[in-house]
């Protein structure tokens, strides 16, 4: 097996980036693609209690296991499988299970920070920033939130004035330079889709 395809997606939350991962994702096979989610790597705590895990700024480069993340992208890149972590937000914690992802042709690396530690982004062949407005971004934050976390309105818009939007103006915005693409709109833009699956064939025809 030739080294793997490595592509990093990143962008602000609720820039669509987990959209356009899953979008090319859906252009291949599962037996030539694997996706890997930055949010699975957050920092075991299990030596915290409830109310200080709950305190977790997840906008932070140091809320991420960088290293563990690191060390199963080179293993997966030597052909190895991994045995993905499970991250729980309500109990703002790791669970016992695993998810064991085998050594694919193509692997996606999705999450905020993907190009923020220089480590993980110089084994990326591909770097894409996906690039949205910000009230666009801190009205999808909402919708999830609430819907999918038991989020008040208030705790959330709290919690984005006070950490997102600082953490995403010092963190995640000046990774946008290390990109070779940048998407605007998120996963409404087809046409950088096309383009991006087009030219991932193109390298695995070689």
């Amino acid at each position: 097996m030739k080294r793997p395809i490595l592509i990093g997606i990143t962008g602000g939350t609720g820039s669509g980036k987990s959209t356009i991962a899953k979008e090319i994702y859906a252009q291949f096979t599962e037996e030539c693609i694997a996706m890997i989610e930055q949010d699975s790597y957050y920092k075991d705590q299990s030596h915290l209690s409830m109310e200080d895990r709950g305190k977790t700024n997840y906008d932070h480069p140091n809320a991420f296991d960088s290293d563990l993340l690191l060390q199963h992208l080179g293993e997966l890149l030597e052909g190895k499988a991994i045995k993905k972590p499970i991250y729980d937000f309500s109990i703002h914690n790791r669970v016992e299970d695993v998810v064991e992802v085998e050594p694919k042709e193509i692997i996606i690396v999705e999450g905020i920070l993907v190009l923020e530690d220089v480590r993980i982004r110089d084994l990326l062949d591909i770097k894409i920033y996906v690039d949205t407005d910000a009230d666009v971004r801190i009205i999808r934050r909402m919708v999830r939130d609430i819907n999918e976390r038991g989020r008040t309105l208030e705790s959330v818009i709290n919690q984005y004035l006070s950490v997102v939007k600082p953490m995403h103006n010092q963190f995640i915005e000046p990774t946008k330079k290390y990109a070779d693409i940048i998407i605007p709109e998120g996963g409404r833009n087809k046409v950088a889709i096309d383009i991006l699956v087009a030219k991932i064939k193109e390298i695995l025809s070689k």
